[in-house]
């Protein structure tokens, strides 16, 4: 693909943000967003798990998958990278931030099945990218993500004073606010799409 990494890099954040635009990634979005500390620390959690986890994906891939011809084990292998990193993560979160790992709870852990996480490993491979478009795609693709669900907390915080119908109070709401906040995103899709 000849798109810069600079350009896949603000791409991923705002016009093809993969929250917003793929709607990967929503359970834990959905249920860690009720206070800005915890979606806060998830963010972080998934920006350095889609970081490094990309890019080990694409050296696994691109150094044994590919030159042994064992492309068609790479759904298994990529889960595989992806579940041992955040197992990694946790045991650091645990050591070092033990009030974070308590608040996360067992969406820690689940880390490991966040479609957002294997769908960025799906499309370096599907898009072709380099290494360092990897890097860039999947980094944009956190901080993406990790504001995604800090305006969703903010807002969420901002709703609780107000009076909401019984009906869409909890993830009625999200899904309304959700939408809203793609529809806004959209509004940057002029400057830049990845496809």
């Amino acid at each position: 693909m000849d798109i810069s990494a600079f350009v896949l890099f603000w791409a991923a954040i705002f016009t093809s943000n993969i929250l917003l635009t793929n709607f990967l990634g929503m359970c834990s979005y959905l249920s860690l967003s009720r206070e800005m500390e915890s979606s806060i620390g998830l963010g972080i959690a998934v920006f350095f798990v889609l970081t490094f986890t990309a890019a080990l994906n694409w050296l696994v891939y691109h150094l044994l998958l590919v030159p042994f011809d064992l492309v068609y084990l790479q759904f298994i292998v990529f889960i595989i990278v992806i579940a041992a990193f955040v197992q990694f993560l946790e045991l650091i979160i645990e050591r070092y931030l033990p009030a974070l790992y308590f608040t996360l709870g067992i969406f820690l852990p689940l880390i490991t099945v966040n479609c957002a996480i294997f769908g960025v490993s799906l499309f370096m491979v599907i898009r072709d990218y380099s290494f360092l478009q990897t890097i860039a795609f999947a980094a944009g693709s956190g901080i993406g993500w990790l504001l995604a669900i800090m305006l969703l907390a903010a807002i969420r915080r901002k709703l609780r004073e107000r009076m909401i119908p019984m009906g869409l109070r909890g993830a009625g709401i999200s899904l309304i606010i959700t939408g809203i906040m793609a529809l806004g995103f959209v509004g940057f899709s002029g400057i830049v799409q990845i496809q």
